[in-house]
Protein backbone atom coordinates (compact mmCIF):
# COMPACT_ATOMS: atom_id res chain seq x y z
CA UNK A 1 0.00 0.00 0.00
CA UNK A 2 1.27 3.79 -0.90
CA UNK A 3 0.59 6.49 1.54
CA UNK A 4 1.40 9.97 1.02
CA UNK A 5 5.00 11.45 1.42
CA UNK A 6 5.28 12.38 5.39
CA UNK A 7 7.72 13.65 7.79
CA UNK A 8 7.14 11.23 10.22
CA UNK A 9 10.23 9.10 11.22
CA UNK A 10 7.38 6.25 11.22
CA UNK A 11 6.38 3.65 8.58
CA UNK A 12 2.74 3.51 7.46
CA UNK A 13 0.48 2.40 8.18
CA UNK A 14 0.94 2.36 12.04
CA UNK A 15 -0.53 2.26 15.56
CA UNK A 16 -0.75 5.48 17.73
CA UNK A 17 -1.07 4.16 21.26
CA UNK A 18 -2.93 6.15 23.91
CA UNK A 19 -1.78 7.32 27.20
CA UNK A 20 -4.42 9.31 28.76
CA UNK A 21 -2.89 11.50 32.09
CA UNK A 22 -5.99 12.35 33.01
CA UNK A 23 -8.95 11.68 35.91
CA UNK A 24 -11.53 11.55 33.53
CA UNK A 25 -11.28 10.18 30.42
CA UNK A 26 -14.06 8.28 28.97
CA UNK A 27 -12.52 4.50 28.41
CA UNK A 28 -9.53 4.32 31.11
CA UNK A 29 -9.96 7.79 33.88
CA UNK A 30 -8.05 8.00 36.44
CA UNK A 31 -6.06 4.36 35.27
CA UNK A 32 -3.11 6.64 34.25
CA UNK A 33 -3.44 9.87 36.05
CA UNK A 34 -0.54 9.32 37.68
CA UNK A 35 3.17 9.49 36.41
CA UNK A 36 4.14 6.16 37.25
CA UNK A 37 1.28 4.67 35.98
CA UNK A 38 1.27 6.32 33.09
CA UNK A 39 4.83 6.04 31.93
CA UNK A 40 4.51 2.09 32.41
CA UNK A 41 1.41 1.98 30.13
CA UNK A 42 3.39 4.20 27.55
CA UNK A 43 6.57 1.85 27.69
CA UNK A 44 4.00 -1.07 27.46
CA UNK A 45 2.02 0.10 24.16
CA UNK A 46 5.60 0.74 22.70
CA UNK A 47 6.64 -2.80 23.52
CA UNK A 48 3.72 -4.32 21.85
CA UNK A 49 4.30 -2.29 18.38
CA UNK A 50 2.87 0.99 18.47
CA UNK A 51 5.23 3.47 16.37
CA UNK A 52 3.62 6.84 18.36
CA UNK A 53 2.56 6.97 21.34
CA UNK A 54 0.02 9.82 22.04
CA UNK A 55 0.05 11.35 25.78
CA UNK A 56 -2.64 13.56 26.53
CA UNK A 57 -3.32 15.96 29.44
CA UNK A 58 -6.90 17.11 29.07
CA UNK A 59 -10.03 14.91 28.33
CA UNK A 60 -11.98 15.60 25.44
CA UNK A 61 -14.79 13.27 26.43
CA UNK A 62 -18.38 14.53 25.48
CA UNK A 63 -19.22 16.55 28.35
CA UNK A 64 -15.93 17.38 29.54
CA UNK A 65 -14.45 20.46 30.99
CA UNK A 66 -11.51 22.13 30.14
CA UNK A 67 -7.99 22.38 31.89
CA UNK A 68 -6.05 25.11 32.07
CA UNK A 69 -2.19 24.75 30.93
CA UNK A 70 -0.03 24.79 33.50
CA UNK A 71 -2.48 21.89 34.47
CA UNK A 72 -2.18 20.27 31.61
CA UNK A 73 1.52 20.65 31.97
CA UNK A 74 2.14 19.45 35.23
CA UNK A 75 0.51 16.15 34.03
CA UNK A 76 1.81 15.18 30.64
CA UNK A 77 5.70 16.90 30.71
CA UNK A 78 6.99 14.61 33.79
CA UNK A 79 5.65 11.57 31.71
CA UNK A 80 6.76 13.12 28.39
CA UNK A 81 10.31 13.25 29.80
CA UNK A 82 10.37 10.00 31.35
CA UNK A 83 9.14 8.14 27.88
CA UNK A 84 11.71 10.15 25.91
CA UNK A 85 14.42 8.66 28.21
CA UNK A 86 13.42 5.59 28.30
CA UNK A 87 12.24 4.95 24.55
CA UNK A 88 15.55 6.71 23.23
CA UNK A 89 13.67 7.01 19.58
CA UNK A 90 12.30 3.48 19.68
CA UNK A 91 8.90 5.60 19.15
CA UNK A 92 8.00 8.81 18.45
CA UNK A 93 6.07 10.76 20.98
CA UNK A 94 3.01 13.12 20.41
CA UNK A 95 1.17 15.37 22.39
CA UNK A 96 -2.12 15.30 22.32
CA UNK A 97 -3.01 19.28 23.15
CA UNK A 98 -5.02 22.42 21.43
CA UNK A 99 -2.45 24.95 23.79
CA UNK A 100 0.45 26.50 22.26
CA UNK A 101 2.11 26.40 25.51
CA UNK A 102 2.02 22.90 26.05
CA UNK A 103 3.20 22.28 23.14
CA UNK A 104 5.85 24.06 23.07
CA UNK A 105 6.81 22.69 26.80
CA UNK A 106 6.26 19.64 25.58
CA UNK A 107 8.23 19.68 22.11
CA UNK A 108 10.93 20.34 24.37
CA UNK A 109 10.74 17.79 26.86
CA UNK A 110 11.10 15.28 24.31
CA UNK A 111 7.95 15.31 22.11
CA UNK A 112 8.22 14.67 18.54
CA UNK A 113 4.53 15.68 17.66
CA UNK A 114 1.53 17.53 17.98
CA UNK A 115 -2.03 16.46 18.05
CA UNK A 116 -4.08 19.28 17.83
CA UNK A 117 -7.86 18.14 18.21
CA UNK A 118 -9.61 22.15 17.34
CA UNK A 119 -6.85 21.79 14.15
CA UNK A 120 -5.35 25.01 15.26
CA UNK A 121 -8.43 26.89 16.08
CA UNK A 122 -7.77 26.78 20.20
CA UNK A 123 -5.20 28.54 20.30
CA UNK A 124 -3.76 31.25 17.96
CA UNK A 125 0.03 30.65 18.83
CA UNK A 126 -0.13 27.09 18.21
CA UNK A 127 0.66 27.15 13.93
CA UNK A 128 3.60 29.25 14.58
CA UNK A 129 4.85 26.59 17.30
CA UNK A 130 4.69 23.97 15.39
CA UNK A 131 6.04 25.59 12.20
CA UNK A 132 8.75 26.25 14.39
CA UNK A 133 9.73 23.30 15.74
CA UNK A 134 8.89 21.65 12.15
CA UNK A 135 7.51 18.73 13.56
CA UNK A 136 4.65 16.46 12.65
CA UNK A 137 1.24 17.59 13.50
CA UNK A 138 -2.42 16.36 13.43
CA UNK A 139 -5.19 18.55 12.39
CA UNK A 140 -8.72 16.92 13.59
CA UNK A 141 -12.18 17.47 12.97
CA UNK A 142 -14.38 18.35 15.96
CA UNK A 143 -17.81 20.16 15.83
CA UNK A 144 -17.78 22.87 18.52
CA UNK A 145 -16.40 22.11 21.99
CA UNK A 146 -16.09 18.48 23.87
CA UNK A 147 -18.44 20.40 26.69
CA UNK A 148 -21.70 20.45 24.19
CA UNK A 149 -20.21 18.74 21.05
CA UNK A 150 -22.98 15.86 21.25
CA UNK A 151 -25.50 17.75 22.19
CA UNK A 152 -27.86 17.25 18.85
CA UNK A 153 -25.10 17.80 16.05
CA UNK A 154 -26.41 17.90 12.68
CA UNK A 155 -25.01 17.99 9.47
CA UNK A 156 -26.36 18.57 5.86
CA UNK A 157 -23.40 16.25 4.55
CA UNK A 158 -21.08 15.18 6.96
CA UNK A 159 -18.42 13.08 4.55
CA UNK A 160 -18.48 16.78 2.35
CA UNK A 161 -18.61 19.20 5.33
CA UNK A 162 -15.91 17.15 7.57
CA UNK A 163 -13.47 16.87 4.34
CA UNK A 164 -13.92 20.98 3.35
CA UNK A 165 -13.26 21.61 6.84
CA UNK A 166 -10.11 19.73 6.80
CA UNK A 167 -9.24 20.85 3.51
CA UNK A 168 -9.47 24.30 4.88
CA UNK A 169 -7.52 24.25 7.83
CA UNK A 170 -4.38 22.08 6.07
CA UNK A 171 -4.55 25.01 4.03
CA UNK A 172 -3.96 27.72 7.28
CA UNK A 173 -1.48 25.32 8.72
CA UNK A 174 0.52 26.02 5.21
CA UNK A 175 -0.23 29.31 5.15
CA UNK A 176 0.94 29.84 8.61
CA UNK A 177 4.47 28.08 7.64
CA UNK A 178 3.69 24.41 8.78
CA UNK A 179 5.32 21.81 5.58
CA UNK A 180 2.46 20.65 4.18
CA UNK A 181 4.47 16.95 4.39
CA UNK A 182 3.97 17.38 8.55
CA UNK A 183 0.55 17.31 8.41
CA UNK A 184 -2.19 14.56 9.31
CA UNK A 185 -5.86 14.87 9.16
CA UNK A 186 -8.29 13.05 11.29
CA UNK A 187 -12.04 13.19 10.40
CA UNK A 188 -12.45 13.25 14.60
CA UNK A 189 -14.78 10.07 14.49
CA UNK A 190 -16.94 10.65 18.08
CA UNK A 191 -16.09 14.11 17.94
CA UNK A 192 -19.84 15.69 17.30
CA UNK A 193 -21.15 12.88 15.37
CA UNK A 194 -24.21 10.78 15.86
CA UNK A 195 -23.89 6.95 15.26
CA UNK A 196 -24.85 7.78 11.99
CA UNK A 197 -22.91 10.47 11.33
CA UNK A 198 -19.39 7.99 12.21
CA UNK A 199 -20.74 4.94 10.14
CA UNK A 200 -21.23 7.45 7.06
CA UNK A 201 -17.68 8.51 7.69
CA UNK A 202 -16.23 5.17 7.82
CA UNK A 203 -18.16 4.16 4.96
CA UNK A 204 -16.45 6.99 2.90
CA UNK A 205 -13.07 7.68 4.54
CA UNK A 206 -11.54 7.16 1.17
CA UNK A 207 -13.04 10.51 0.41
CA UNK A 208 -11.11 11.83 3.34
CA UNK A 209 -7.83 10.37 1.44
CA UNK A 210 -8.03 11.83 -1.02
CA UNK A 211 -7.37 15.38 0.28
CA UNK A 212 -3.87 13.76 -0.10
CA UNK A 213 -2.37 13.56 3.60
CA UNK A 214 -2.11 10.88 5.57
CA UNK A 215 -5.77 9.52 7.77
CA UNK A 216 -5.53 9.04 11.40
CA UNK A 217 -8.68 6.93 12.33
CA UNK A 218 -9.20 7.42 16.11
CA UNK A 219 -12.23 4.98 16.89
CA UNK A 220 -11.20 3.09 19.26
CA UNK A 221 -13.68 1.98 21.75
CA UNK A 222 -16.17 4.55 21.23
CA UNK A 223 -19.27 5.45 22.49
CA UNK A 224 -21.31 4.49 18.51
CA UNK A 225 -19.41 1.38 19.33
CA UNK A 226 -21.02 0.61 22.26
CA UNK A 227 -24.66 1.48 20.59
CA UNK A 228 -23.90 -0.91 17.61
CA UNK A 229 -22.96 -3.88 20.13
CA UNK A 230 -24.64 -2.65 23.12
CA UNK A 231 -21.56 -2.74 25.36
CA UNK A 232 -21.83 0.26 28.15
CA UNK A 233 -18.37 -1.15 29.22
CA UNK A 234 -15.91 0.60 26.78
CA UNK A 235 -13.60 -2.92 27.38
CA UNK A 236 -16.00 -4.61 25.43
CA UNK A 237 -15.81 -2.55 22.23
CA UNK A 238 -12.54 -3.83 21.65
CA UNK A 239 -13.96 -6.33 18.71
CA UNK A 240 -15.70 -3.41 17.22
CA UNK A 241 -12.79 -1.26 17.30
CA UNK A 242 -10.87 -4.11 15.42
CA UNK A 243 -13.56 -3.70 12.56
CA UNK A 244 -12.99 -0.18 11.77
CA UNK A 245 -8.85 -0.60 11.92
CA UNK A 246 -10.18 -2.88 8.99
CA UNK A 247 -12.29 -0.90 7.40
CA UNK A 248 -10.08 1.90 7.60
CA UNK A 249 -7.05 0.31 6.43
CA UNK A 250 -8.86 -0.82 3.25
CA UNK A 251 -10.18 2.50 2.51
CA UNK A 252 -6.75 4.07 2.84
CA UNK A 253 -6.06 5.26 6.73
CA UNK A 254 -2.43 5.10 7.70
CA UNK A 255 -2.67 5.79 11.40
CA UNK A 256 -4.70 3.99 13.86
CA UNK A 257 -4.91 5.54 17.25
CA UNK A 258 -6.11 2.85 19.99
CA UNK A 259 -6.17 2.06 23.42
CA UNK A 260 -5.75 -1.99 22.86
CA UNK A 261 -2.29 -1.85 20.39
CA UNK A 262 -1.44 -5.88 19.73
CA UNK A 263 -4.76 -6.37 19.25
CA UNK A 264 -5.37 -3.96 16.55
CA UNK A 265 -1.65 -4.31 15.28
CA UNK A 266 -2.48 -8.00 14.76
CA UNK A 267 -6.01 -7.41 12.76
CA UNK A 268 -3.95 -4.93 10.90
CA UNK A 269 -1.03 -7.30 9.81
CA UNK A 270 -3.68 -9.40 8.56
CA UNK A 271 -5.54 -7.00 6.66
CA UNK A 272 -2.43 -5.15 4.90
CA UNK A 273 -1.24 -9.13 3.81
CA UNK A 274 -4.60 -9.55 2.19
CA UNK A 275 -4.74 -5.87 0.73
CA UNK A 276 -1.52 -6.43 -0.72
CA UNK A 277 -2.19 -9.61 -2.53
CA UNK A 278 -5.22 -8.43 -4.13
CA UNK A 279 -3.00 -4.71 -5.40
Amino acid sequence: MRFPATTLPVDLPCIMGIVNVTPDSFSDGGRFAQRGAAVEQGLRLAAEGAAIIDVGGESTRPGSEPVDAEAETSRVLPVIEALHDALAGTALISVDTSKALVARRALAAGAGMVNDVTALRGDPDMAATVAEAGCPLCLMHMLGRPRMMQDDPRYDDVVTEVGAFLEERLSAAVDAGVAEEAVLLDPGIGFGKTLDHNLALLAALDRIVALGRPIVLGASRKRFLGALLGADDPMDRINGTLATTVLGLARGAAVFRVHDVTENLEALKVARAVLEVGA
